[in-house]
Order: C-alpha cells, then structure tokens, then sequence
C-alpha cells in the first residue's frame, strides 16, 4: 500500500523549503536584533522551513559605520549569537544569520550557521566593497586574508572560512553554501566554485541599500547566478529600522532556481518578512547531470570542506509552497505567451524555409483535416512561401475525405485553404480504402460494422499514399504534421499517416501549444479576417482522429477518451522526458497542479468552461497510460521519425537529439514506482 504521508511530503519528494527573512533592524542595537531574528526563526520553524537566510550583519545592523568597532556592539553581537545558538535547539531550520566577529585581532563580517543548539561554521565575506556609499575596509578584512580555519563565537567554537559547505545528511540533495552581498557582484562569485563542489543552494546575507533601478540589477545577478551553478539563489536584504543616514533600503528579498524566479518579498515593506518557497533538489540534480559541461567545469574546482549537520525535516503534507505550471509548454503571462509563440511559429518557419531552399523543391505538398494540426503545418506552410516571396499557389492542399469525415471539419478544411489563397483540392479515399479491405478480406468487404484498427489504419495508409504520389507527380514536398504529444503516446500509424512525411514542422509542438499557436496566429490577422475565424472555429473541434463513422456532421471519435486529455499528458510528458522525474513525484507535481481549478494561474485567452481541474485517481490512470504508451509501445515509431526543427528546450522526440531509447523497452519499472508510491484517492 502507498504511504500517504510519504506521497503528499515535500520533503519525501525531493523538495526543501527555505525561506529568506527581512526583520526589523534596530542600529547598532544587538540584543533587539537577536529578538527580531528569533521571532522570525520561529516562524520559518514553524513554516516547515530546512534553512532561513537573514540579512548580513543582521545582529548588529549594517549602516552603523564606526559602531562596528565599538566593543559594547561587538560584544552583544556574540552574545544574541550565543542566546540564538542555544534557542535553536528545538527548531528544524539550518540558521544564516550576519554579524561582525573578531578573530585573531582582525574584524570580519560573517555569516553564522546555527542548526539545533550547535554553531557549524562561519562564513567570511570575501569581496568588501570600497566605493561610492560603501567603505567596509575602514572596519573589515577579507576572508581571503584569513589564516584561521577554526574560530570561536558565541561561546562555540567552529570552522571559519569562505570553504564552507553545510550538508544535510538525511536530506542528500541540500547542500548549502555561503557568500555575503557584495560577494555576488564580483565577475567570478565564490558560488561559482562552492556549486562545482556540489553546492546546490547558494545563500547570500545581503543588506543591499536601494536606489532607482537597482532592483532589477539584483534580480539579473540572482537569475544569472542560479542558472550558471544550476542552483537555488536565496538572496537576503535589509529593510525597515536600517540607518538612512545616506542610504535606503527596501527589504528586497527573493528567491531564485536554476534562472527562475520562485518569489519575492514586497519592497518597502514597514513589518518584517518572510518568503518561503518549495526548492526542488531533485530537478537542481537532474539538470546538472544531464549538462556535460557542468560536471567538466565543476572537475576544476577548488576544494571545499563539507560540514555535515542532522536536519530532522518535518513529515506531513505541509502543501507546495512555489509556481508550478499546468500548462509547462505555455507561459502563464500575456507577454511571454506572445513572446514565446513568436518564437516557435518562427523557428518552424525557419526550419521549412531552409528545407525548401536546400532541396530546390518549389511546392508543398500537404494532407488538410480541419483539425489542429493540420491547421498549424498550413499555417506554418503559408508564411515559408511568403517569406520566400513565392505564390501560396505552391502550397497543393488536399482534404482527404474518408468514411468518417464529418461535415463540420471537411467545411473548415475547405474554409481555411480558401481563405489562405492555396491550390485547394478534395480527392476522396472510399474507393481506395473499400478495395484494400476487400483485397486484404476484411469483414467490412461484407458490410459488417467492424470498426477496428485495421479498418482505421487502411483509411490512414491511402491518405498518405496520395500524398507521396502526389509529391511525386508535382516535385513536391509532403509537409508532415503530427505533433509531439501524438509521437509521445504512439497516437501515430507506423509508417505512414501522421508518422511520416518529407519534412515535419510539428514534430517537437505539443498538442497544448499548437492550440496557442494558431490562436496567436488568428489574433495577429496576418491571413486576414476571413482566415482568423475559420481559425477560431478550429479550436473549438473535438480532437479526433475521424476514422470510426458517426452522425456526419460532427466526429464520432473522441482522441482523449482513448489517450487521456492532453493537457495531462503533456504536463506528463515534460516532467518525464525533460527531467526524468520517477512516476511517483509527477503524479505530487500534477496533483498540486489540477487539484483545483479556482487556484493558481492560467495561459491566458483561455476560456473558463476549458478550465478543469482532476482528482488524483484520475491523475493516477492516465498516468500509468502514459507511462504503458511512452516507455513500452511506441518507442519503434520515435526510431523512425522524419527531420523537424526543434522548438523548444527539451521538447523533442528525435532519436538525433534529445531522447534516444530502446524500441524494445518495458514500462514495468515505471508502471511499479507509480502504483506503489502514489494512493489511488486523498
């Protein structure tokens, strides 16, 4: 039986949660300080947090200037360290928190690292900045100066150094390391080498003062930095109660993974805060596995001394705390959404351009159902003539009517090749697929009703028989059509039909993508406004294959009834292909996904009755569908797959790029992960 309380644990599930913490300063003022850091500690304990980050110098205050040499200050600062080493002994969370410290006759700024009544180890901030507003060298040295490898602090003694690594023995993936504000800044930060050496969240005590557009420089050095180190980024900053004597501060706090944004605090703020958000260790690990150039950079780096620590995370569901996409091939936000369909619709563009130039093909061949993708390849197939300042006249469009070509989809076949100015033609497949099943003695030779796959299969074969020989006859290309979440599941005829062409524009676009495409295409009106409401129409026909006969006016085929609803799949699809995430974990993500439909964000244009929402028996079963279909049926059909661009980062089936597997494969291991490790209901 699946342990529910493993399942639905962040913890269990390869996440940590770490929180960044923005507390009322009080100048110079230890003792206040380490109430206020010991509130908000408490509070990150009791969020369920593995590691609270605080601003640098956060016991003393920053801007205190020529405060930083007075004993009365430096002397309380040891002590609220000392009175929080001894507070933490009943919290979970691993402790950053900033002050100045004595060693040897020098001054430092440091950051300490306190987890369950222990101090285990101080951090030196290496690059002090002597410019402009900032004068640290008057008061500090620098941690690359330092000969002492052990220091004493709070009444503990501890490892020193910027060679520090904080690892949870009983969580493998945290392993956190430590720089302080400015240290950032620096062409080469000293997270660089900590992340080769395995490092994986990089926490940086900064107090950071604000001015006009600095924020967004910040959010730059953090987004590059956790990206280049293939790391979570937890950036601290001072806020209310700091000196404006000269300066401001805006308690700019955030929270970034591998280059993206998992949250921030407001700026300004007048109270104290807190920022939590869910670290998924597990991606951080999968991404530096798969990059080769990281494990061959990280093999020249430095070395670092690892400080192990017991973190005793807390069990439960504690619920997800960080953005997570429906819809992972569609953006959320309006601009991105844009940005990024004019990207892909361009870059499948680029790709028939460069196949028609190369080849000297003049024209295109291309079979039109009125169905999604069809649409999207014509589309596609339009714009490549246009750029090429070539008559759409080239592209020879047929609509291959068979025995259960409805009425509604053969109307808009006609509609949008019309509207497009393409050679438009309908030649019917009835006679040639009534004579293959005759020759071959299929019961429909007799007038029987047997709908099966032969008799689906044969209709697919004489299509794409006409279009080859049409290509053929023409010197044409047949431009292919079938999408990624088709060639993810199998839901392709070997051989021919959407399986195989000359050139496939929509090999690497999942079905949830291509439906954003032409929406994007028709609100731009780049066809015209006839064009863009035959597009509308198209969206909104039912997904079929159209290869069993119905009422003939609208399809007696439902593609999702038999696969699973696309939207599932393809969050199925990018989680296991792109990260190679266990079954068990993608069920976590989608469940926390499309649980409800009243939470979280949705692309945009997307009308509230296509909002849905799936209970995780649901979730459960078309996972396990996926899994059967992906890892053990269809990989033969992936071998065999004709050239297409790649559209999108890890969004290609290619067996010359980004996913090559045995054809002979099982799903068994996957299939068991899934049914052992998730429960079939709440």
């Amino acid at each position: 039986m699946p342990d529910n309380n493993k399942f639905f644990n962040i913890y269990a599930q390869g996440f940590a949660r770490v929180a960044t913490a923005t507390p009322r300063v009080h100048v110079g003022d230890p003792a206040a300080n380490f109430d206020a850091t010991k509130e908000m500690a408490e509070a990150a304990h009791a969020a369920g947090a593995a590691l609270v980050v605080f601003p640098e110098l956060g016991l003393s205050g920053y801007a205190i200037d020529d405060l930083l040499q007075q004993e009365v200050v430096l002397d309380g600062a040891e002590r609220a360290l000392g009175a929080l080493i001894a507070a933490s002994a009943g919290w979970t969370p691993l402790l950053l928190v900033g002050l100045p410290l004595r060693v040897e006759g020098r001054l430092y700024n440091v950051a300490a690292a306190v987890r369950g009544g222990r101090l285990l180890g101080l951090v030196p901030k290496t690059y002090l900045p002597n410019y402009r507003e900032f004068y640290e060298r008057r008061h500090f040295t620098s941690g690359a100066d330092a000969a002492a490898t052990t220091a004493r602090a709070g009444g503990h003694e501890a490892p020193f150094g910027a060679d520090l690594i904080f690892a949870a023995e009983d969580l493998p993936g945290l392993k956190v390391a430590v720089e302080i504000c400015e240290d950032v800044w620096v062409p080469t930060p000293p997270s660089s080498a900590a992340a080769m050496a395995g490092a994986s969240v990089i926490a940086n005590l900064s107090a950071s003062n604000v001015t006009v557009g600095k924020s967004d420089y910040r959010h730059a050095l953090c987004r590059v930095q956790s990206a280049r180190c293939f790391a979570a980024y937890i950036y601290s900053a001072a806020g209310h109660g700091e000196s404006t004597t000269d300066l401001a501060w805006d308690g700019h706090a955030m929270i970034y993974e591998n280059g993206a944004l998992m949250g921030e605090t407001a700026r300004f703020a007048d109270a104290p805060q807190l920022l939590t958000a869910d670290i998924d260790l597990d991606l951080l690990a999968q991404d530096r596995l798969r990059q080769g150039s990281f494990a061959d950079c990280a093999a020249g780096g430095g070395a670092f001394r690892r400080v192990e620590f017991t973190l005793a995370p807390p069990g439960g569901d504690l619920g997800l705390r960080r953005p997570l996409d429906r819809f992972p091939y569609v953006p959320n936000d309006d601009a991105k959404l844009d940005g990024l369909c004019f990207e892909a619709y361009n870059i499948q563009v680029a790709g028939l351009v460069k196949r028609l130039e190369a080849s000297g093909i003049e024209k295109i061949v291309i079979g039109v159902s009125g169905g999604l993708d069809s649409t999207q390849a014509l589309l596609v197939a339009a714009q490549a003539m246009d750029r090429l300042s070539r008559p759409r006249t080239d592209i020879l469009a047929y609509t291959l009517p068979g025995f259960a070509t409805s009425s509604s989809t053969k109307t808009a076949a006609w509609d949008l090749m019309r509207a497009l100015g393409v050679t438009a033609e309908e030649i019917s497949i009835d006679a040639a697929s009534t004579q293959m099943l005759a020759d071959i003695e299929h019961p429909h030779r007799e007038g029987a009703n047997v709908y099966d796959v032969t008799y689906e299969n044969v209709q697919a074969g004489a299509r794409t028989s006409l279009l080859f020989r049409l290509a053929n006859l023409n010197g044409g290309l047949v431009l292919g059509t079938g999408d990624l979440s088709e060639l993810a599941l199998g839901w392709c005829t070997y051989g021919v039909g959407d399986h195989m062409s000359h050139y496939n524009v929509n090999g690497s676009v999942p079905k949830t993508l291509i439906q954003h495409l032409i929406r994007w295409v028709a609100a731009s009106h780049r066809f015209g406004e006839g064009a863009s409401r035959v597009l509308m129409r198209i969206l909104a026909t039912e997904i079929s294959p159209e290869l069993v006969p119905g009422d003939g006016v609208e399809p007696a085929q439902k593609t999702e009834e038999v696969v699973g609803p696309y939207e599932l799949q393809d969050f199925n699809l990018f989680w296991i292909s792109r990260f190679g995430f266990r079954p068990s974990k993608v069920a976590f993500l989608a469940w926390h996904a499309w649980r409800n439909r009243e939470e979280g964000a949705w692309p945009p244009h997307m009308a509230v009755e296509m909002r849905n929402e799936y209970d995780l028996a649901m979730i459960r079963r078309w996972l396990r569908s996926f899994l059967w279909r992906f890892f053990q049926t269809s990989q033969f059909k992936r071998s065999a797959l004709p050239n297409g661009p790649k559209v999108a980062s890890g969004g290609s089936l290619s067996p010359r790029g980004d996913w090559r597997a045995p054809s002979d494969g099982v799903a068994a291991p996957w299939i068991a992960d899934l049914e052992e490790n998730v429960p079939e209901q709440v």
